[in-house]
């Protein structure tokens, strides 16, 4: 059977890594000096945590999160609104010969790393994560 030219095999390759970063970098300068026209837009913080670029290198998803985790669907739909206009603005600092459509999705990183303290905070956890089980012997 034939390899697929789209299969990931081991991760993301260098090219799809560093276009990754300087969309994103790119993307969260724009939102930070607030050259997008949207009210909505302006009234918010946006983290961009990582974009992903998919390996033909025509989609860029970008996980990002409002700052305080409040007003995630507003956000969402406010990004989406003006895809056009952050498609354009990150399109004059990049030499690709197409600019990747954006896609955008929540950010749950943080929650997770919360959940994640949560569990080591616990003291059955703790107990056996420093050696004082029962199986220890």
């Amino acid at each position: 059977m034939a390899r697929s030219r789209f299969d990931q095999g081991a991760g993301p390759s260098q090219r799809q890594l560093r276009v990754g970063e300087l969309i994103r970098r790119t993307l969260s300068d724009v939102l930070a000096r607030g050259e997008i026209h949207d009210p909505d837009l302006q009234s918010m913080s946006i983290t961009v945590g990582e974009v992903t670029v998919s390996p033909d290198l025509k989609i860029a998803t970008a996980w990002v999160l409002p700052l305080g985790g409040k007003g995630r669907e507003k956000a969402i739909a406010a990004l989406k609104r003006n895809k056009g206009e952050l498609r354009r603005a990150f399109s004059k600092e990049m030499t690709l010969k197409y600019t990747p459509d954006l896609r955008f999705r929540i950010d749950e990183t943080f929650d997770r790393m919360d959940e994640t303290r949560r569990l080591f905070s616990e003291e059955t956890v703790r107990r056996d994560v420093e050696g004082g089980g029962e199986g220890s012997e």
